[in-house]
């Protein structure tokens, strides 16, 4: 990850922080405390007069295309050829013009750590989710609460409703960069402040979760130890309803411990 303090030159005022994750190619802003309509950036006045001081990786994007040379442009082979550049990469040219453009007095400078308000910040953030029944999803967040979303709640976020009449759609759940978001097929996004504002907490920490889920879980080798039986064995039980796995695989199935326990009674 890459990290920029963005900067209002003509102000001397810091703006905030630029994050770009590599792997990702992802960019995400993280705006100090503080600013109005009349010290934000223009693209972000609506969110600052709002409250959210985190922008989302598409807006972020947007901030950082309107800084650089545009992909289409007509010449854009010789400008690559020019600074030595084997194809067009956003966050190179964003370094090379030092985020500077010709609509303000912006620009950004390379740092070496997180500000404190970003990692205060960052607490909101996600580090897991997973997907339950009834149109809710349980989400662990960074600063060990957890808590339970009804996707109902979720009204404000576009094409929700997408999500909520299509299982499988709900099913690609997936961590965002850096737990920011999450997202279902990588393009429907929930911020994960707006996760942690909406969701009822629930008395139970994330070590908790996976405590359950060492001790109450099993694979197929363990389930054919604890019942004495072989691997045709299970597989017969599986087949006439007898057991059913929690999670299929043809390398072996995951089963509940309290599933196998019942089948010696």
């Amino acid at each position: 990850m890459k990290i920029f303090e963005i900067i209002d030159d003509e102000n001397r005022l810091t703006i905030g922080t630029l994050l770009y994750y590599e792997k990702e190619k992802s960019f995400i802003i993280e705006l100090v405390e503080g600013l109005d309509e009349w010290t934000s950036p223009l693209l972000f006045t609506k969110r600052v007069r709002e409250g959210q001081l985190t922008i989302p990786r598409s807006l972020s994007y947007t901030w950082v295309k309107e800084r650089i040379i545009p992909s289409g442009r007509q010449n854009i082979g010789s400008i690559l050829s020019r600074h030595k550049l084997k194809e067009y990469d956003e966050m190179k040219f964003l370094e090379l013009s030092h985020g500077r453009c010709s609509q303000d007095n912006i620009y950004i400078k390379q740092i070496g750590n997180l500000p404190d308000y970003v990692l205060q910040s960052q607490t909101k953030n996600l580090i897991d989710v997973t997907v339950l029944e009834k149109n809710s999803i349980l989400c662990f967040f960074a600063d060990n609460s957890v808590r339970k979303i009804q996707l109902e709640s979720l009204k404000e976020i576009e094409k929700i409703e997408h999500v909520i009449r299509n299982r499988p759609l709900l099913e690609t759940c997936t961590l965002g960069v850096d737990g920011y978001y999450i997202t279902f097929n990588d393009s429907i996004e929930v911020p994960a402040w707006l996760l942690h504002k909406k969701g009822k907490q629930i008395p139970i920490e994330y070590e908790d979760f996976l405590s359950f889920a060492q001790n109450n879980i099993v694979d197929t080798t363990k389930s054919c130890d604890i019942l004495e039986c072989s691997r045709q064995n299970l597989s017969y039980f599986v087949n006439q309803g007898q057991l059913a796995p929690l999670k299929e695989n043809i390398k072996g199935n995951i089963y509940l411990l309290k599933d196998i326990t019942r089948m010696k009674w």
